[in-house]
Protein backbone atom coordinates (compact mmCIF):
# COMPACT_ATOMS: atom_id res chain seq x y z
CA UNK A 1 0.00 0.00 0.00
CA UNK A 2 2.00 2.97 -1.28
CA UNK A 3 -0.16 5.50 0.57
CA UNK A 4 1.44 4.44 3.83
CA UNK A 5 4.60 6.27 2.77
CA UNK A 6 2.84 9.62 2.86
CA UNK A 7 4.26 11.30 5.96
CA UNK A 8 1.55 13.94 6.41
CA UNK A 9 0.87 14.06 10.15
CA UNK A 10 -1.77 16.76 9.93
CA UNK A 11 -5.49 16.05 10.17
CA UNK A 12 -8.52 17.55 11.83
CA UNK A 13 -9.07 16.26 15.38
CA UNK A 14 -5.81 14.35 15.05
CA UNK A 15 -4.84 14.62 18.69
CA UNK A 16 -8.30 14.37 20.22
CA UNK A 17 -9.71 11.25 21.85
CA UNK A 18 -12.89 11.85 19.88
CA UNK A 19 -13.35 12.96 16.30
CA UNK A 20 -15.25 12.84 13.05
CA UNK A 21 -16.35 9.62 11.33
CA UNK A 22 -16.11 11.18 7.85
CA UNK A 23 -13.53 9.49 5.62
CA UNK A 24 -11.84 11.85 3.22
CA UNK A 25 -10.81 10.38 -0.16
CA UNK A 26 -7.39 11.98 0.41
CA UNK A 27 -7.03 10.66 3.96
CA UNK A 28 -3.49 9.41 4.56
CA UNK A 29 -2.82 6.23 6.57
CA UNK A 30 -1.69 8.15 9.64
CA UNK A 31 -4.79 10.35 9.47
CA UNK A 32 -6.97 7.29 9.02
CA UNK A 33 -5.38 5.43 11.95
CA UNK A 34 -5.71 8.49 14.19
CA UNK A 35 -9.36 8.97 13.31
CA UNK A 36 -10.02 5.27 13.80
CA UNK A 37 -8.37 5.23 17.23
CA UNK A 38 -10.57 8.20 18.12
CA UNK A 39 -13.73 6.39 17.04
CA UNK A 40 -12.78 3.22 18.92
CA UNK A 41 -11.98 5.30 22.00
CA UNK A 42 -15.42 6.91 21.87
CA UNK A 43 -17.06 3.51 21.58
CA UNK A 44 -15.09 2.19 24.54
CA UNK A 45 -16.01 5.23 26.62
CA UNK A 46 -19.68 4.42 26.07
CA UNK A 47 -19.12 0.92 27.46
CA UNK A 48 -16.91 2.23 30.27
CA UNK A 49 -19.62 4.57 31.48
CA UNK A 50 -22.19 1.79 31.72
CA UNK A 51 -22.95 0.20 35.07
CA UNK A 52 -21.86 -3.27 33.92
CA UNK A 53 -20.11 -5.09 31.08
CA UNK A 54 -20.10 -8.81 30.42
CA UNK A 55 -16.69 -10.24 31.35
CA UNK A 56 -15.30 -13.61 30.29
CA UNK A 57 -12.05 -15.43 31.00
CA UNK A 58 -9.95 -16.46 28.00
CA UNK A 59 -7.82 -19.64 27.90
CA UNK A 60 -4.70 -17.66 28.85
CA UNK A 61 -6.57 -16.39 31.95
CA UNK A 62 -6.82 -12.83 30.63
CA UNK A 63 -10.15 -11.03 30.54
CA UNK A 64 -12.32 -10.14 27.58
CA UNK A 65 -15.39 -7.90 27.71
CA UNK A 66 -18.12 -7.06 25.22
CA UNK A 67 -16.31 -3.75 24.80
CA UNK A 68 -13.16 -5.53 23.52
CA UNK A 69 -15.19 -7.35 20.90
CA UNK A 70 -17.18 -4.30 19.79
CA UNK A 71 -14.00 -2.23 19.43
CA UNK A 72 -12.28 -5.02 17.48
CA UNK A 73 -15.22 -5.27 15.07
CA UNK A 74 -15.33 -1.51 14.52
CA UNK A 75 -11.60 -1.26 13.80
CA UNK A 76 -11.46 -4.30 11.51
CA UNK A 77 -14.50 -3.18 9.51
CA UNK A 78 -13.04 0.31 9.03
CA UNK A 79 -9.65 -1.02 7.93
CA UNK A 80 -11.26 -3.24 5.30
CA UNK A 81 -13.28 -0.29 4.03
CA UNK A 82 -10.14 1.84 3.84
CA UNK A 83 -7.88 -0.79 2.25
CA UNK A 84 -9.79 -3.97 1.30
CA UNK A 85 -6.68 -6.09 0.65
CA UNK A 86 -5.03 -5.42 4.02
CA UNK A 87 -4.27 -8.24 6.44
CA UNK A 88 -5.26 -7.90 10.09
CA UNK A 89 -3.95 -9.43 13.30
CA UNK A 90 -6.15 -8.57 16.27
CA UNK A 91 -6.48 -9.77 19.83
CA UNK A 92 -10.09 -10.89 19.78
CA UNK A 93 -11.19 -11.71 16.23
CA UNK A 94 -8.15 -12.40 14.03
CA UNK A 95 -5.29 -13.83 16.07
CA UNK A 96 -4.07 -16.20 13.32
CA UNK A 97 -1.97 -14.44 10.70
CA UNK A 98 -3.31 -15.32 7.21
CA UNK A 99 -1.17 -17.29 4.77
CA UNK A 100 -1.30 -14.79 1.93
CA UNK A 101 0.67 -11.76 0.80
CA UNK A 102 -0.43 -8.16 1.25
CA UNK A 103 1.25 -4.77 1.05
CA UNK A 104 0.14 -3.81 4.56
CA UNK A 105 -0.56 -5.60 7.82
CA UNK A 106 -2.60 -3.95 10.55
CA UNK A 107 -2.04 -5.11 14.12
CA UNK A 108 -4.81 -4.17 16.56
CA UNK A 109 -5.27 -4.20 20.30
CA UNK A 110 -8.89 -3.04 20.57
CA UNK A 111 -8.66 -2.59 24.35
CA UNK A 112 -5.34 -2.76 26.17
CA UNK A 113 -5.74 -2.81 29.93
CA UNK A 114 -9.00 -4.77 30.04
CA UNK A 115 -8.69 -5.50 33.77
CA UNK A 116 -8.22 -1.79 34.50
CA UNK A 117 -11.19 -1.03 32.26
CA UNK A 118 -13.44 -3.57 33.99
CA UNK A 119 -12.50 -2.24 37.45
CA UNK A 120 -13.04 1.41 36.58
CA UNK A 121 -9.35 2.41 36.47
CA UNK A 122 -8.24 4.91 33.85
CA UNK A 123 -5.18 3.18 32.36
CA UNK A 124 -6.66 1.54 29.26
CA UNK A 125 -6.62 2.38 25.59
CA UNK A 126 -6.58 1.43 21.92
CA UNK A 127 -3.48 0.48 19.94
CA UNK A 128 -3.35 0.43 16.13
CA UNK A 129 -0.22 -0.29 14.08
CA UNK A 130 0.41 -0.73 10.39
CA UNK A 131 3.33 -2.86 9.18
CA UNK A 132 4.96 -2.41 5.79
CA UNK A 133 7.48 -4.99 4.57
CA UNK A 134 6.83 -6.75 7.86
CA UNK A 135 7.97 -3.86 10.10
CA UNK A 136 5.95 -1.22 12.01
CA UNK A 137 5.53 1.84 9.80
CA UNK A 138 3.03 3.77 11.89
CA UNK A 139 1.42 3.47 15.29
CA UNK A 140 -1.42 5.30 17.01
CA UNK A 141 -2.25 4.70 20.67
CA UNK A 142 -5.16 6.42 22.41
CA UNK A 143 -5.87 6.56 26.15
CA UNK A 144 -9.15 8.49 26.22
CA UNK A 145 -9.59 8.71 29.99
CA UNK A 146 -6.16 10.33 30.20
CA UNK A 147 -6.69 12.49 27.09
CA UNK A 148 -3.44 11.13 25.64
CA UNK A 149 -2.86 10.20 22.00
CA UNK A 150 0.54 8.86 20.99
CA UNK A 151 1.60 8.81 17.35
CA UNK A 152 4.72 7.36 15.75
CA UNK A 153 5.70 7.31 12.09
CA UNK A 154 8.89 5.63 10.99
CA UNK A 155 11.73 8.13 10.51
CA UNK A 156 9.40 10.97 11.52
CA UNK A 157 9.47 10.87 15.32
CA UNK A 158 7.16 10.19 18.25
CA UNK A 159 4.45 12.52 19.52
CA UNK A 160 2.09 12.92 22.46
CA UNK A 161 -0.92 15.12 21.71
CA UNK A 162 1.00 16.68 18.83
CA UNK A 163 4.19 17.46 20.75
CA UNK A 164 7.44 15.56 20.18
CA UNK A 165 8.50 13.21 22.96
CA UNK A 166 11.77 11.50 23.73
CA UNK A 167 13.18 9.09 26.26
CA UNK A 168 15.18 10.34 29.23
CA UNK A 169 18.24 8.60 30.63
CA UNK A 170 18.65 8.34 34.43
CA UNK A 171 19.55 11.72 35.89
CA UNK A 172 21.98 11.98 38.80
CA UNK A 173 20.06 15.05 39.98
CA UNK A 174 16.91 12.92 40.29
CA UNK A 175 18.00 9.74 42.06
CA UNK A 176 14.69 7.84 41.88
CA UNK A 177 13.91 6.88 38.27
CA UNK A 178 10.98 4.58 37.52
CA UNK A 179 10.94 0.97 36.35
CA UNK A 180 7.54 -0.06 34.98
CA UNK A 181 6.51 -3.68 34.61
CA UNK A 182 3.57 -6.08 34.81
CA UNK A 183 2.47 -8.14 37.81
CA UNK A 184 3.44 -11.33 35.98
CA UNK A 185 7.06 -10.15 35.94
CA UNK A 186 7.39 -11.19 39.57
CA UNK A 187 5.74 -14.57 38.88
CA UNK A 188 8.15 -15.47 36.07
CA UNK A 189 11.38 -13.63 36.92
CA UNK A 190 13.73 -12.77 39.75
CA UNK A 191 13.90 -8.97 39.65
CA UNK A 192 16.51 -6.74 41.26
CA UNK A 193 16.12 -3.52 39.27
CA UNK A 194 17.50 -0.67 41.44
CA UNK A 195 14.69 1.77 40.59
CA UNK A 196 11.25 2.55 41.97
CA UNK A 197 8.72 0.13 40.46
CA UNK A 198 5.34 1.06 38.99
CA UNK A 199 2.78 -1.48 37.75
CA UNK A 200 0.31 0.32 35.48
CA UNK A 201 -1.84 -2.58 34.28
CA UNK A 202 -1.38 -1.85 30.57
CA UNK A 203 1.57 -3.19 28.58
CA UNK A 204 1.20 -0.44 26.03
CA UNK A 205 1.08 2.33 28.61
CA UNK A 206 4.07 0.87 30.41
CA UNK A 207 6.16 1.24 27.26
CA UNK A 208 4.63 4.65 26.52
CA UNK A 209 6.02 5.74 29.88
CA UNK A 210 9.52 5.02 28.57
CA UNK A 211 8.89 6.81 25.28
CA UNK A 212 7.73 9.99 27.03
CA UNK A 213 10.56 9.99 29.60
CA UNK A 214 8.67 8.97 32.75
CA UNK A 215 10.21 5.49 33.15
CA UNK A 216 13.78 4.70 32.18
CA UNK A 217 13.10 0.98 31.88
CA UNK A 218 10.05 -1.19 31.25
CA UNK A 219 9.56 -4.94 31.14
CA UNK A 220 6.51 -7.00 30.19
CA UNK A 221 6.60 -10.73 30.88
CA UNK A 222 3.80 -12.05 28.65
CA UNK A 223 2.80 -9.50 26.03
CA UNK A 224 1.36 -10.44 22.67
CA UNK A 225 2.19 -8.93 19.29
CA UNK A 226 -0.85 -6.59 19.46
CA UNK A 227 0.39 -5.19 22.79
CA UNK A 228 3.72 -4.30 21.20
CA UNK A 229 3.36 -3.43 17.51
CA UNK A 230 2.50 0.28 17.82
CA UNK A 231 4.47 1.06 20.98
CA UNK A 232 7.55 -0.76 19.62
CA UNK A 233 7.81 1.93 16.96
CA UNK A 234 6.92 4.69 19.45
CA UNK A 235 9.84 3.78 21.72
CA UNK A 236 12.25 3.60 18.78
CA UNK A 237 11.13 6.93 17.34
CA UNK A 238 11.44 8.52 20.80
CA UNK A 239 15.11 7.49 20.84
CA UNK A 240 14.81 4.41 23.04
CA UNK A 241 15.65 0.77 22.49
CA UNK A 242 13.20 -2.12 22.53
CA UNK A 243 13.74 -5.85 22.08
CA UNK A 244 12.26 -9.23 22.87
CA UNK A 245 13.97 -10.45 26.01
CA UNK A 246 14.91 -13.83 24.54
CA UNK A 247 15.94 -12.33 21.16
CA UNK A 248 13.13 -14.09 19.25
CA UNK A 249 12.10 -12.03 16.22
CA UNK A 250 8.71 -10.35 16.64
CA UNK A 251 8.62 -8.98 13.09
CA UNK A 252 7.76 -9.85 10.39
CA UNK A 253 4.68 -11.87 11.43
CA UNK A 254 4.72 -15.53 10.45
CA UNK A 255 1.91 -16.83 8.20
CA UNK A 256 -0.33 -19.39 9.86
CA UNK A 257 0.85 -18.59 13.39
CA UNK A 258 -1.84 -18.17 16.06
CA UNK A 259 -0.48 -15.18 17.96
CA UNK A 260 -2.89 -15.71 20.85
CA UNK A 261 -0.72 -18.69 21.83
CA UNK A 262 2.62 -16.86 21.83
CA UNK A 263 4.02 -14.46 24.41
CA UNK A 264 6.96 -12.20 23.64
CA UNK A 265 8.67 -11.07 26.87
CA UNK A 266 9.86 -7.61 25.99
CA UNK A 267 12.12 -4.89 27.31
CA UNK A 268 12.15 -1.16 26.56
CA UNK A 269 14.94 1.09 27.80
CA UNK A 270 15.98 4.71 27.52
CA UNK A 271 19.56 3.78 26.53
CA UNK A 272 21.44 0.76 25.15
CA UNK A 273 23.48 0.63 28.37
CA UNK A 274 20.32 0.28 30.46
CA UNK A 275 19.07 -2.45 28.16
CA UNK A 276 22.28 -4.42 28.74
CA UNK A 277 22.11 -3.96 32.51
CA UNK A 278 18.49 -5.11 32.55
CA UNK A 279 19.55 -8.59 31.44
CA UNK A 280 21.46 -8.98 34.70
CA UNK A 281 18.69 -7.39 36.78
CA UNK A 282 15.81 -9.51 35.41
CA UNK A 283 16.45 -13.26 35.49
CA UNK A 284 14.04 -16.11 34.62
CA UNK A 285 12.96 -18.23 37.59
Amino acid sequence: MTRILNNDLSCDNQYSATGSDILSPMETPIQFATRLASQASQLLLEYYNRQSNQIKLKPDQSLVTEADLASDRLIARSIHEYTPDALIISEELASIFPERIADSIWVIDPLDGTTNFSLGLQYWGVSIACLVDGLPELGVISFPMLNEVYIALRRNGAFLNGKPIQVKAPDSQFPAPFFSCCSRTYQDYFVRVPYKTRILGSATYSFCSVARGISVLSFEARPKIWDLAAVWLLVQEAGGVVETFDQRPLFPPLPGLDYSLHNFPCLAAATPALKQKAHSWILPL
